[in-house]
C-alpha cells in the first residue's frame, strides 16, 4: 500500500481540500497522512501589503515537501506565487470548483436599488484582497472599504457579529465548507462584475519533481480543462510579474472556438482568445501593456 504524507494548512478550508484529496487517493489504495503546517500568513495578522515576500499561505508548506517531511501538497492554487520553486511540480490539477466571487451582506446594509452592488451608501465592506479593493473602488467609490483578515468562517463571524456590514468570499470556499447563509443576503456575482482572481476555485497539488511513483499516483486527479484556464489566469499575472496580491482579476474559459479570457487591471477589462494557453496570455498582455507601458514585464 502507497503511503503519502501529505502537507497543509490548517484551516478548516485547508484541511476540507486536504481529506478531499486525501479520499481520492485512498480509492487507489493509498494511505494518507496529513502534515498540518502553519505558514506565515496563518502566524501573522498584518494587513497583506505590510507582510514582506510572497507565498505567505503556500511557502511553509513547500518547504515541508523540499525538505522530505512530506511527499505531496495541496493548496488554493490562487494562493501560489508566479514564481516557481526549483525541485516541485504541480503534478495535478483537479477539477474546479466555481471560480466566482460571493457577496454576503447583513440585511440592514441591503439597498436593491443602488447600481452595481446592492449595498446602502457607505456600507463598510471587509476585503484583505489588492484585487477585490481596486474593484470595489472602482464599482462603488461610496462604499468605505475596510481591512478583513483571517480565514472564510472567521470573516463570516465578523460579519453576523456586525464588525462589517459586508464582504467579498471566493463562492467555492463557501460551497466547499457548506456554511449557513440564511442570517445574510448573499449573491454569486457575475465575473463580468467582478473579475475573480486567477485560479480562483482550482487546487494545485505539488510534489518533488523527481517523485515518479507520487505522480502517477496524482494522474487520475488531473482535470485538462483546469490546467489549461489555470495556465491562461496565472501566465498574466506571471507576464504583468505579480504575485497573489497584483489587483488583477483574470477568468478563462473553454469554448469550441478555443480559449477565452476575461481580465481587470487598473479599472480596465480586457478581452482575448486562442488556442493556446501562451497566445492567449500574449494578446491580453499586449493590450495592457500597450496602456500601460510602464508595467513590469515578467518572462514570456
Amino acid at each position: 500500500m502507497a503511503r503519502v504524507r501529505l502537507a497543509t494548512r490548517g484551516s478548516r478550508l485547508a484541511l476540507w481540500q486536504a481529506e478531499w484529496v486525501a479520499g481520492q487517493l485512498a480509492r487507489q489504495g493509498a494511505k494518507v497522512e496529513l502534515v498540518v503546517v502553519e505558514t506565515q500568513g496563518d502566524r501573522e495578522k498584518r494587513p497583506f501589503a505590510q507582510m514582506e515576500g510572497q507565498g505567505f499561505f503556500t511557502k511553509a508548506v513547500q518547504e515541508a515537501v523540499l525538505e522530505g517531511r512530506a511527499d505531496l501538497a495541496v493548496h488554493s492554487y490562487k494562493d501560489l506565487p508566479s514564481i516557481r520553486p526549483t525541485g516541485l511540480e504541480i503534478a495535478a490539477v483537479p477539477p474546479r470548483e466555481d471560480p466566482r466571487e460571493l457577496l454576503l451582506a447583513r440585511l440592514e446594509a441591503v439597498d436593491q436599488t443602488a447600481t452595481n452592488l446592492p449595498l446602502r451608501a457607505g456600507a463598510r465592506v471587509g476585503s484583505s484582497a489588492a484585487r477585490r479593493q481596486a474593484q470595489l473602488a472602482h464599482l462603488r467609490p461610496d462604499l468605505a472599504l475596510m481591512e478583513l483578515r483571517g480565514n472564510v468562517p472567521t470573516r463570516v463571524d465578523k460579519l453576523r457579529q456586525g464588525e462589517y456590514d459586508a464582504v467579498l468570499l471566493a463562492y467555492a470556499g463557501v460551497q466547499r465548507l457548506g456554511l449557513d447563509l440564511g442570517p445574510f443576503h448573499w449573491q454569486v456575482l457575475p465575473p463580468t462584475l467582478l473579475v475573480p482572481a486567477p485560479a480562483q476555485g482550482a487546487l494545485a497539488l505539488e510534489c518533488r519533481e523527481d517523485d515518479r511513483r507520487l505522480k502517477a499516483l496524482l494522474e487520475p486527479l488531473e482535470d485538462p480543462s483546469a490546467r489549461r484556464t489555470v495556465a491562461v489566469e496565472r501566465g498574466l499575472m506571471a507576464r504583468l510579474a505579480g504575485g497573489c496580491q497584483l489587483a488583477l482579476g483574470a477568468l478563462a474559459q473553454e469554448t469550441p472556438e478555443g480559449l477565452r479570457l476575461l481580465a481587470w487591471y487598473r479599472g480596465r477589462v480586457y478581452r482575448a482568445r486562442g488556442l493556446e494557453p501562451e497566445a492567449v496570455v500574449e494578446a491580453a498582455f499586449k493590450d495592457i501593456h500597450a496602456e500601460h507601458p510602464e508595467v513590469a514585464c515578467g518572462s514570456p
